[in-house]
């Protein structure tokens, strides 16, 4: 459910529309969509409208004249649309008239000419990972993806669904407390509820070792969840290894990728997704060796299965370099502290002025410009009972 009433809608698109004219600028509201976070107001530029006094002719182009010999005049109205600036030059006093310190404008939205203002609801509703998991949109994505995950609700409503192996690396920043780690646990918990120890292994690196731990005794572990930042350098080498051979075995095969390996061998070759919860922590200890080995796996990785999912809570050039940048196309950035941050991590503004919570700007991999998304959230029991339900299974020693 929206934390918004139809009646709250209705009295903030009035407000908007009011405040607008106040200023000279015309517009329509032409389409409304609340979110679990933010409700979408979809505003149609109006007209400028100008008149003049115009000689009214006859036929031959001569003027008409009235009772007393004077020429008749009518008043003619000329229009030009609105400018779409002088829309979003008013952001401060749309802010001021509807009392909220951050309101997004962009255009076009919701598929249409449309120009788009993000405003907060006056209470936030929760976006669990049950209800993104049941809703059609990830039952239909379940069929064709193999990586398939959950990630919220836009600003309209829509559910948010991707396919990790479409990404294929992700990059998650945000200050601390917006919700980062809450993300990397719901993608994690998404994945091992979706595929088996067979189809997916993990490598999950936390060096503030109270994030990942519970996730401890799963069959998906290639290795008990690193705490240890001086055996991450080994771990990240060993998976490279691990990379190169696949690529070997490909070579023997004459296939390209993992899918047409699995599609015509036997033994099928599992997807391997490596999630690193603190990456300035890691750079601080070993800034060279990590950024090279993430840098190799992020550049080779994807036709071999690999899949790498790094946050941080420092997105400044030192930690997110120029090349694991360059290397991470898909990002996500939860509430950061400045508009530079904002700019390092998404090459745009907008992230500083999120709301906290799991309020997230999403930027995929074919898109233009970032999303805004409310994401899903879990809780500390539900993972236990996901992990409770595969250490009760008993699943053959994976090599």
């Amino acid at each position: 459910e929206t934390g918004i009433s139809e009646e709250e809608m209705r009295e903030t698109a009035e407000t908007i529309r009011r405040t607008l004219a106040e200023y000279g600028v015309e517009v329509e509201i032409g389409q409304v969509k609340p979110g679990p976070a933010v409700t979408m107001y979809g505003l149609t530029p109006g007209w400028i409208r100008k008149y003049k006094q115009v000689k009214v002719t006859d036929e031959h182009g001569n003027p008409r004249l009235n009772e007393s010999g004077k020429p008749i005049v009518s008043r003619a109205e000329s229009k030009t649309r609105v400018k779409v600036d002088s829309i979003l030059s008013r952001e401060k006093d749309l802010a001021l008239a509807l009392k909220t310190p951050s309101i997004r404008i962009e255009t076009p939205v919701m598929g249409r000419s449309l120009v788009g203002i993000e405003v907060p609801n006056p209470s936030l509703s929760l976006v669990t990972l049950r209800g993104v998991m049941e809703s059609d949109e990830f039952q239909k994505l379940k069929g064709r993806a193999k990586l398939p995950i959950a990630l919220g609700r836009a600003s309209g409503g829509e559910t948010v669904v991707a396919d990790l192996t479409e990404m294929p690396h992700l990059l998650i920043a945000g200050a601390t407390g917006s919700g980062k780690s809450v993300c990397i646990n719901t993608i994690i918990s998404c994945l091992i509820m979706e595929k088996s120890p067979a189809e997916m292994r993990l490598l999950l690196v936390d060096p503030k070792r109270v994030e990942m731990t519970s996730y401890n005794g799963i069959p998906h572990l290639l290795t008990p969840v690193v705490v240890e930042t001086d055996k991450v350098v080994t771990l990240l080498k060993g998976m490279i290894q691990e990379m190169l051979d696949r690529y070997r075995r490909m070579e023997t095969v004459g296939v390209r990728n993992i899918d047409s390996y699995n599609r015509k061998m036997p033994d099928r070759m599992p997807y391997l997704v490596v999630a690193v919860d603190e990456l300035a922590d890691l750079m601080m200890s070993a800034s060279f060796e990590v950024e090279q080995a993430l840098c190799r796996l992020a550049q080779l990785g994807r036709a071999t299965g690999i899949h790498l999912i790094v946050a941080t809570q420092r997105p400044s050039v030192d930690v997110v370099t120029g090349l694991i940048k360059a290397n991470f196309p898909t990002r996500i950035s939860f509430g950061v502290t400045s508009q530079i941050d904002s700019r390092t991590i998404l090459d745009s503004v907008g992230a500083e002025k999120l709301l906290g919570r799991g309020d997230m700007l999403h930027l995929a991999v074919d898109a233009s410009r970032p999303e805004r998304v409310q994401g899903v959230f879990i809780s500390d029991r539900e993972i236990e009972n996901v992990v409770k339900f595969w250490h009760s299974i008993r699943w053959p020693n994976l090599p």
